[in-house]
């Protein structure tokens, strides 16, 4: 990394750079599947609960029965809509308060947020899932001495209050709601090299994250874009 233009701001994906890829699909998914059916039967007249079932389409808000259906479908197809997103999001609640869910993080992944925030550095997240599902991963980690990490991070982005994670035009959305950084000053880690293109075309700096777990890179990758296995790598920002 350049040293004679300073990172600012540290842009971080979850899936598959702080965490395994595999979290998602192979824990957090399985477990709301799970609980589904009796927080169905148990919430359903809940007021807490009204919001989240009320923003699916009404032919499934109407039944228990049809939204569990629709709900199931929808996560085989890893479909990723909003109201779905966010009845996740309550259900993983629940998982974490009670200490079933806890988000494993890469061993370098807590001493690296620390050292940025006490150098000055921003951290931000900008994910596929939505802002209240990472804040919830963030503050339930198997981090030591503390789990949550929250305090480290300065702001949240999604795909809807951002935008589509391989678009150049979310980058962009991104680093104008902190002007005080121009993108040249952000760092955006990813494993996913559209996401890194993308960062790249916005003027950020970027860098893929290849992580255990993570599907081979094409043999070009390495070639045009630096490639890091750890956040230790980056001890030159």
């Amino acid at each position: 990394m350049a040293a004679s233009t300073s990172v600012k701001v540290v842009l971080l994906d979850i899936e598959g750079t702080v965490c395994p890829i595999s979290f998602v699909k192979d824990v957090l998914f399985p477990y709301a599947l799970r609980v589904l059916p009796e927080t169905l039967k148990t919430q359903w007249n809940n007021p807490a609960f009204a919001k989240y079932r009320d923003a699916f389409p009404a032919e499934y808000s109407s039944s228990r029965d049809a939204l569990e259906a629709h709900v199931r479908d929808l996560m085989q197809k890893d479909v990723k809509i909003s109201y779905l997103k966010s009845l996740q999001g309550y259900l993983w609640e629940a998982g974490y308060a009670s200490g079933d869910l806890k988000a494993p993080l890469f061993p370098d992944v807590a001493a690296k947020l620390s050292e940025w925030r006490h150098k000055g550095i921003t951290v931000m997240i900008y994910s596929s899932g939505s802002v209240a599902a990472q804040k919830l991963f963030f503050g339930h980690t198997d981090a030591s001495p503390s789990s949550d990490l929250t305090p480290h991070i300065a702001d949240w982005f999604d795909t809807v209050n951002a935008g589509l994670k391989t678009d150049t035009s979310s980058y962009e959305t991104i680093a104008s709601k902190h002007p005080e950084s121009p993108p040249a000053e952000w760092l955006f880690l990813s494993d996913n090299v559209k996401e890194v293109d993308a960062a790249i075309q916005a003027g950020m700096r970027s860098v893929v994250v290849q992580r255990p777990g993570n599907a081979p890179l094409p043999p070009d990758v390495p070639q045009r874009l630096r490639v890091i296995e750890t956040f230790d790598a980056l001890d030159d920002i």
